[in-house]
């Protein structure tokens, strides 16, 4: 089951990242402060710069708690979030060197991760604090003695300032790009499932009009086909093609029917529960009813209790779409293999028609277009929209040996058990 929407917004993943680029900088501070007093190279306020620490200490572990509520983050409070580092980093100095500190450098850090999250305002504003904060420590500063190798001491803490400065943008910057990536890809893919909701809403409309409209010369075909049943009994050739195609007739009411049952069925979330062995006996008996003229190898390879499920109609729809597709290839010799495993129901068919064209083998599955003579081009693409609302997919493959494999794959959480 996916995770509540807030826990994967952007702003709240970025204040984890900055609540944890917060705690690595304290621990640097606290562990340079603590070096310095132990070895006494430097003469400098422990009690202010204590308190600070201690004031930054507090702010982090504030910020893992909210973290933990459902409350989302705003781009105000991420921009107040940073504002505090500024402020903060600026007292710090204070205590420290001011503007003659190395470390004032880091100024940089807050800003670049606004630059990279933020709307352009806060960004300026934020730059504007750091700007003060600067520009005071330039003027007004506590006064520091620093011993005779100042000179030394000055490069080293440059170097390390820029190396830590360097490591902590170069760390949020690479996972703003990977979180702003998976973003457009998550984005992408609801455009894609939004337009093809669309494309189902208007197939589904036309199919509604087109299933009341075809009630009527469906049972005058019944009723003429009963007649001429009576009329040439005296003739066993043609009796066996008109049961045939009363057969055919009533397998269409059927269906017809089954469009109904299956919406009420929908709307009172009434679904049977079944083996997938079961679904799949029951629903190949049915495609072959249809098409009587396909002949067909089953096997089931999967080992031990099969997983149960409750197939919706549509997704029993999309099996025998697929089924019709491969026998539509080449009605002979159909390969039809049933297995599983602990994380998925894999179902594959292969036919050995001709295969799938390379020219055209990214439109397949779009509406509207097919490969065949006849028929709409809506078989696959109703077929794929079913079973990814499933959860699974449907793949077709060239076969090495000649024809085409379709996998169709659900996951095995899909079914109660």
């Amino acid at each position: 089951m996916l995770e509540p929407v807030q826990l994967l917004s952007a702003s709240r993943q970025n204040l984890w990242r900055l609540t944890l680029i917060r705690i690595l900088v304290l621990a640097a501070q606290a562990g340079s402060v603590g070096l310095a007093y132990k070895s006494g190279m430097l003469p400098l306020p422990w009690l202010q710069l204590s308190v600070t620490l201690g004031i930054s200490l507090l702010l982090c572990l504030g910020t893992a708690l909210r973290l933990r509520g459902p409350w989302p983050v705003t781009e105000v409070e991420y921009a107040v979030q940073l504002a505090c580092d500024l402020i903060i980093h600026s007292v710090l100095l204070y205590y420290s060197g001011g503007s003659t500190n190395p470390f004032v450098s880091y100024y940089l850090v807050p800003l670049t991760i606004a630059a990279a999250t933020l709307p352009w305002m806060f960004t300026i504003v934020l730059a504007g604090l750091a700007l003060a904060g600067y520009t005071l420590l330039l003027v007004w500063t506590h006064p520091l003695e620093l011993p005779a190798a100042r000179e030394s001491l000055l490069v080293y803490g440059m170097w390390l300032s820029f190396a830590l400065s360097a490591a902590l943008i170069t760390f949020f910057v690479a996972k703003m790009a990977e979180e702003l990536r998976r973003q457009d890809e998550l984005r992408a893919e609801r455009r894609e499932e939004s337009l093809r909701d669309q494309q189902l809403l208007a197939v589904a409309t036309q199919a509604a009009g087109a299933a009341h409209e075809l009630g009527t010369p469906l049972g005058t075909m019944s009723v003429l086909l009963k007649e001429l049943r009576q009329e040439y009994r005296d003739k066993p050739a043609l009796q066996d093609d008109l049961a045939l195609l009363q057969e055919q007739v009533k397998l269409c009411k059927f269906t017809l029917q089954q469009l109904v049952r299956a919406a009420e069925n929908d709307r009172r979330q009434a679904v049977v529960e079944q083996s997938c062995v079961e679904w799949l006996e029951t629903t190949l008996n049915r495609w072959h009813l249809m098409r009587p003229e396909a002949s067909y190898r089953y096997q089931c390879l999967g080992r031990g209790t099969p997983p149960r499920i409750m197939p919706p109609a549509d997704l029993t729809q999309a099996l025998l779409n697929l089924l019709n597709n491969a026998a539509d290839a080449c009605p002979d010799k159909l390969d039809i293999r049933l297995d599983w495993d602990h994380q998925w129901l894999r179902l594959s068919i292969r036919d050995h028609g001709a295969g799938v064209p390379l020219a055209i083998a990214e439109q397949l599955g779009r509406p509207f277009f097919t490969t065949k003579g006849k028929g709409f081009g809506l078989g696959l693409f109703l077929s794929q929209a079913s079973v990814t609302r499933a959860g699974g997919t449907v793949k077709l493959y060239n076969h090495e040996a000649g024809g085409t494999l379709t996998e169709l794959k659900l996951p095995r959480a899909y079914g109660v058990a």
